[in-house]
C-alpha cells in the first residue's frame, strides 16, 4: 500500500498535509475503533458521565494515543440528544436500562482518528428495545449513506440528504448540527474547516468523517455513529 504523500485530491477542500499516508490514516482509524470498544467495555450502570469521560481519556493515553482536536465525550441518557458543541447536563448517571455513546478524536503519531458509536445497557423490554433500535439504526444509516455515496457518486450535500431520508423513514430525526468534516494528517483544520454536508463535490475516500446523530422526535434520547468515509473493502 502506498505510504507516500503523493495522493492527489480534487480542490483545496481535499488537500492533504506533508505527513499524509494511507497506512497512517488507516492505522489511526483502526486504533480509534479499538479504543471505542475498550471504553464501552468499561462503562457500567451507576457511573456518572463525568467519571466515564475521565476513564475514556485515560484509556486513550494508556493506548499511546494523543488527545486531539476535540474533547473526549461519553454521553449518557438524556445527554445523547445534545449537539456535540453543547455541554452535557452535569451529573447524569447511566441507568440500569439506558443508552450511551462515545465520541473520540485521538491522534496516532501524525494522523488523525475520529470515531463514535452508541451502546445500550440492560435487558428490560419496552424502551430498552427502542434504545437498541436507535443505536443500530445510527450505524445502519451511516453505512446506507456511505454505500450510496460510493455507488451513486453523491456529493456531500446529496449524501446528507440521503442520510436524512434514511433516518426519517426509520422514525428518527437527523441532527444537522453534526454535518461531517475533514480528516487528515494533523491538523486538518489547517487545510479545511468546512462541513461534509455543505461540500458540493463528490468526496474522496479517506478525507472525510461522516457523522450520523439520530434523535427520537421527542428528544428524550439519541444515538451516534461516525467513522471515516471509506469504500466497502476497508470495512471488516
Amino acid at each position: 500500500m502506498n505510504t507516500s504523500t503523493n495522493i492527489l485530491s480534487a480542490g483545496d477542500a481535499e488537500r492533504v498535509g506533508p505527513a499524509f499516508s494511507v497506512d497512517g490514516m488507516l492505522a489511526a482509524r483502526n486504533k480509534t475503533r479499538q479504543a471505542i470498544r475498550d471504553i464501552a467495555a468499561r462503562v457500567r450502570p451507576g457511573m456518572v458521565e463525568e467519571d466515564a469521560v475521565a476513564m475514556a481519556r485515560q484509556i486513550l493515553i494508556d493506548s499511546g494515543l494523543a488527545l486531539s482536536w476535540h474533547p473526549t465525550r461519553v454521553r449518557f441518557g438524556r445527554n445523547t440528544t445534545k449537539p456535540m458543541r453543547q455541554a452535557s447536563e452535569p451529573g447524569v448517571v447511566l441507568q440500569e436500562n439506558d443508552i450511551f455513546f462515545i465520541d473520540i478524536a485521538p491522534r496516532h503519531e501524525a494522523w488523525e482518528g475520529d470515531g463514535g458509536a452508541a451502546f445500550v445497557v440492560g435487558c428490560n423490554a419496552g424502551r430498552h428495545e427502542e434504545y437498541v433500535r436507535c443505536a443500530q439504526d445510527a450505524e445502519t444509516v451511516f453505512h446506507a449513506a456511505r454505500r450510496a455515496w460510493n455507488e451513486q457518486k453523491l456529493s456531500g450535500e446529496e449524501l446528507y440528504a440521503f442520510a436524512e431520508h434514511e433516518a426519517r423513514k426509520r422514525g428518527w430525526e437527523l441532527n444537522f448540527d453534526l454535518p461531517g468534516h475533514r480528516v487528515s494528517d494533523f491538523p486538518h483544520a489547517a487545510i479545511h474547516t468546512g462541513s461534509l454536508a455543505e461540500f458540493e463535490g463528490v468526496p474522496l475516500a479517506m478525507r472525510w468523517i461522516l457523522e450520523i446523530h439520530l434523535r427520537h422526535p421527542d428528544h428524550t434520547y439519541g444515538a451516534f455513529f461516525e467513522d471515516m468515509l471509506l469504500e466497502d473493502g476497508d470495512y471488516v
